[in-house]
């Protein structure tokens, strides 16, 4: 089984043959088999683009013919070089090694990654505030779920009993795709609302890195001993946690999602470790948008670059290109979903960074696609892009604690955020403090809680972060987490609850549609307006459990009706209903 990790990644390209070694970048071994994503000119004829390939010595696994995308294997050194003048081919970008790795590489704990959420919980045994006992519970609401005592999230967006939930709880013709690390469509909480039919897998593990470290670990590990996991299947968490937030159902067990009566569609697009790679997103993208999803959630950016630049002076040219394909492929199937009716929506990111101004990154690129690669310190600009958040027709969403402040880690900036949904933050206390209960509370696959040890042999909970509840036939497991991909998904659920309430008959795939600049409008003009903070220069005190104190000051610019910090507002379910 795979280590726990949260969200949301892809990886590409880099140097070739001798520019990048001049460049001080790893190159690629000759007669070592390397795959690249190749993006072909727009208009062009896919077959003298296959052709252009073929004659630099690629063999074509995989091809995505409405963008123009191709997966290829070559073992040639100069296989970029090869295809950079070609009129027929507009970028290409590296995506791993797939071969070479000794049989007998060490396996350590695993490459640190940049994840999305803003901070990892605390291990069991080391006094976590707030364990959410059973005698801790507060009665729920007549006719609420058990746990909803436990959900401040969805008070906070009027998503309750007594607010959306009597006016409108979604339609089961609205489709809500979930682009994540897949979806637990056994879990008690998710299989009523869970489409099995639709539901798809566009990745595979993968065991080791190019230098043999582990990633998602040894197939044969696997529950299935697979790489290649069910549509069904999440070894994450990440992508049931998300799922539950916009749709788990009104059933009498353990929570209910921001619109508990539509339809979930499972899109895997990132592996156990929470990498998400250029192919199978942009994959995803254009399936969702030919099967007639009305709302993808994207709570990921693509690897290896948290941010894409064209002209990065510290990126070789071999990087930059493989950069703009990125940005090129992405931006292409996400037009392809917007104009085929799909509201697109994802999370802004957890750098704890302003968008909109210069920034240091010093993580990219975060995945070894050859031997010694490692990430380089960059400046990046307001023109770089990360994919797909800074993408045209993205709804980009920033997270809030329990007292509505931007949670610390949340990225920011007035034009970049579009809007806020609670996405916790364990420091948005009286005392700066952490409080796990301060995070947001959503479904949690069992074998995973069994597999990281964190139930007891009676099958309590063993760790704050994990809830159990259970009714007289079965038992459900919730697990606390925090971040922007957290808000995400509630900000999608009230998009989902727009399109039930004022959709139209869909002609082509049947249910409901509705056109994604509408919805955006009907976000917008709904939420609830809310201010920056006084000064808006707003200092984040956090005493951290080793007994260490961090400060930082984040600068919210823009007024009321828009700003940095919240964009147009707090999505709110009840207004979207009413």
């Amino acid at each position: 089984m795979k280590r726990a990790v949260v969200i949301a990644f892809t990886f590409l390209v880099t140097a070739t043959s001798a520019a990048a070694a001049k460049a001080g970048q790893p190159v690629a071994e000759a007669g070592r088999e390397t795959e690249y994503v190749v993006l072909y000119k727009e208009g062009v004829n896919a077959a003298d683009a296959r052709g252009a390939i073929q004659a630099a010595g690629g063999r074509i696994l995989k091809e995505n013919g409405t963008v123009g995308l191709a997966t290829v294997s070559t073992t040639d050194p100069g296989f970029t070089s090869l295809l950079r003048g070609s009129a027929l081919i507009e970028g290409v970008a590296r995506n791993r090694s797939v071969g070479g790795v000794p049989e007998n590489a060490p396996m350590s704990d695993g490459a640190v990654r940049k994840v999305l959420r803003a901070e990892a919980f605390e291990e069991p045994g080391t006094g976590e505030r707030g364990t959410p006992s059973a005698a801790k519970r507060r009665k729920p609401a007549p006719q609420a779920e058990p746990l909803s005592e436990l959900q401040w999230d969805m008070k906070q967006i009027g998503a309750t009993v007594d607010g959306s939930y009597k006016y409108g709880q979604g339609d089961p013709e609205v489709l809500v795709a979930i682009l994540d690390t897949g979806v637990d469509g056994s879990h008690p909480d998710i299989a009523p609302n869970f489409n099995r039919e639709l539901s798809r897998n566009f990745t595979v593990d993968i065991p080791v890195d190019a230098d043999g470290e582990e990633v998602d670990g040894p197939c044969e590990e696997e529950p299935d001993r697979s790489c290649e996991d069910p549509a069904d299947v999440d070894e994450d968490g990440h992508g049931t946690h998300v799922a539950s937030a916009l749709a788990a159902p009104i059933n009498g067990l353990g929570i209910a999602g921001v619109a508990p009566k539509v339809s979930i569609v499972n899109l895997r697009v990132g592996s156990d470790a929470g990498y998400f790679f250029l192919q199978p997103s942009v994959d995803a993208l254009t399936y969702a948008a030919d099967i007639g999803v009305d709302v993808a959630n994207m709570s990921f950016y693509t690897d290896p670059w948290l941010s894409n630049c064209t002209g990065n002076p510290s990126d070789s040219p071999e990087e930059r290109l493989e950069q703009t394909t990125i940005r090129s492929a992405m931006q292409r199937a996400l037009d392809y979903a917007h104009a085929r009716g799909v509201t697109l929506i994802t999370a802004i990111g957890n750098q704890a960074v302003d968008l909109t101004k210069d920034y240091v990154d010093s993580s990219s690129p975060n995945f070894v696609r050859v031997p010694g690669e490692k990430p380089h310190s960059r400046t990046i600009t307001p023109d770089c892009d990360i994919m797909p958040v800074e993408g045209n027709h993205v709804i980009r969403v920033s997270a809030t604690g329990v007292s509505e402040r931007k949670s610390f880690g949340s990225n920011y900036g007035d034009g970049s955020t579009d809007l806020a949904a609670p996405g916790g933050d364990t420091y948005d206390t009286p005392d700066n403090t952490r409080d796990t209960t301060r995070a947001t509370l959503a479904a949690y696959p069992k074998a995973l809680a069994v597999a990281r040890g964190e139930l007891n042999p009676d099958g309590t909970p063993n760790v704050a972060r994990v809830v159990r509840d259970c009714d007289d036939a079965v038992c459900a497991y919730y697990q606390y987490d925090q971040g922007t991909s957290m808000a995400s998904p509630r900000a999608a659920g009230v998009a989902a609850l727009i399109v039930s309430e004022h959709g139209h008959q869909d002609r082509e795939h049947g249910g409901k549609t509705l056109n994604p600049d509408v919805v955006e409008a009907m976000l917008k003009t709904t939420a609830t307006r809310k201010d920056c903070p006084t000064p808006a220069a707003y200092t984040y005190t956090r005493h951290l459990p080793n007994g260490t104190t961090v400060t930082d000051t984040h600068l919210c610019e823009g007024n009321r009706f828009r700003n940095g910090f919240y964009g147009y507002g707090i999505v709110n379910a009840l207004r979207a209903v009413r």
